[in-house]
């Protein structure tokens, strides 16, 4: 999983609200293995016809798509993003796209843990400082956003800069590039330590691996 640190990039912006997880990877799409990548089914209905073809309205005009020089690596959301099912592929979507950083003022619990699983920053902000940061974006749709997450701020190419609040235990998953599973493996010592006292402690007990 890549850290996330300090995110430069102009803002994606997909305002509608209660976009829900089959708007964001459509479950006809989840048998496909990831090997090539979600990218192609991020939002695919809004993007694509019956036919394949781009969409003229499409939230994300083909002109930014992954490796180009103007994809982007945030995306500023309507309320409720990631609503609906549990499906972790949603966030592979955005993951596997390029997105790095999604704020909203709401995202889905369950999505918002995947996020944080899968290396990709959710922020909630207040209405007020949302709309303000939607109007400036809007405004210069080129400026690029510093998301930066040791200071918890994102600042504008004016000046302005928006402070934002993570739970420690996800900063420090997100700042280190790791998962539960190598979390969990970082207190390796004390857990063997804990074991072998457990065990000694209560013999008729048998280790699994035994």
């Amino acid at each position: 999983m890549k850290p996330v640190t300090q995110v430069e990039s102009p803002a994606l912006l997909l305002l509608d609200a209660n976009i829900d997880t089959d708007q964001i990877i459509p479950a006809r799409f989840l048998r496909k293995p990831r090997s090539s990548g979600y990218h192609h089914y991020l939002l695919y209905d809004a993007r694509y016809d019956m036919q394949g073809q781009p969409r003229p309205e499409s939230p994300i005009p083909e002109s930014t798509a992954p490796g180009s020089s103007s994809a982007a690596k945030i995306v500023l959301a309507g309320h409720n993003i990631g609503c609906g099912s549990s499906r972790e592929g949603a966030v592979y979507a955005f993951v596997d796209y390029g997105i790095q950083v999604i704020i909203s003022t709401k995202i889905a619990d369950i999505f918002r843990n995947n996020a944080i699983r899968n290396g990709l920053l959710p922020i909630m902000l207040q209405q007020a400082p949302f709309d303000a940061l939607v109007a400036y974006c809007q405004a210069h749709p080129q400026a690029t956003l510093t998301v930066d997450l040791e200071a918890y701020e994102i600042r504008r190419e004016d000046g302005s800069c928006l402070p934002f609040e993570l739970d420690d235990g996800s900063r420090e998953r997100l700042l280190k590039g790791i998962d539960d599973i190598q979390a969990t493996l970082a207190w390796q010592r004390e857990i063997d330590a804990f074991a072998k006292h457990y065990l000694a402690e209560q013999p008729w007990v048998v280790p699994v691996n035994s």
